[in-house]
């Protein structure tokens, strides 16, 4: 059975709040990744999931606060959820909801499962991991963000992370290379 959890999340005050995404570090993060995630100044942290060793949460909670989900390589029995209805709440108003978990998509499109409990969670974006791919997408109209992997690199894809940042402009997707430091944008080398 699959476990499914709710978590809040209060904005504070804040006029600017930065949410740092991760997925499938597999148990090796890039090098450079934690200290990337540092000098983003994250007030948050989301893993989607593939975590490998439980260790390298650890190191990614030091840096801001972390919700996490299984992925399909992560044990079972540790406590970790499938899948994480999260509320964003400012002044105990909720603001967004979106739905961490690990498989979420195929190609660009939410596989059925995944649409299903986005739906039920009232979840306005998916947060999603598995492929290694990073994606920002509309479905349908729920948002797709795949932060790509911050792990061991898989076929020629990129090791990349993502940052979500809210504002009184909205939300902002973005990913960021671990090799370069820097924005990264499909069609990119690294």
């Amino acid at each position: 059975m699959e476990r499914v959890t709710h978590e809040e999340v209060d904005l504070g005050r804040r006029a600017r709040f930065r949410v740092a995404v991760v997925a499938d570090t597999h148990s090796r993060p890039h090098p450079q990744a934690l200290a990337q995630l540092v000098a983003h100044k994250p007030q948050l942290i989301l893993h989607a999931g593939d975590i490998g060793d439980l260790a390298v949460l650890d190191a990614i909670a030091d840096i801001a606060p972390l919700i996490a989900v299984r992925g399909n390589i992560d044990p079972t029995d540790e406590g970790l959820s499938d899948h994480i209805h999260l509320t964003l709440t400012r002044r105990g108003q909720p603001c967004a909801r979106w739905l961490l978990t690990h498989i979420a998509v195929r190609g660009p499109k939410l596989m059925k499962p995944a649409r299903q409990l986005a739906l039920d969670a009232g979840a306005q974006m998916v947060v999603c991991g598995h492929s290694h791919v990073p994606l920002i997408n509309q479905d349908r109209g729920i948002a797709v963000f795949n932060p790509g992997s911050i792990g061991p690199r898989r076929f020629r894809l990129p090791i990349t992370y993502g940052l979500i940042d809210l504002d009184a402009q909205g939300i902002r997707l973005t990913h960021w290379s671990c090799e370069t430091g820097e924005r990264w944008q499909p069609g990119a080398t690294a």
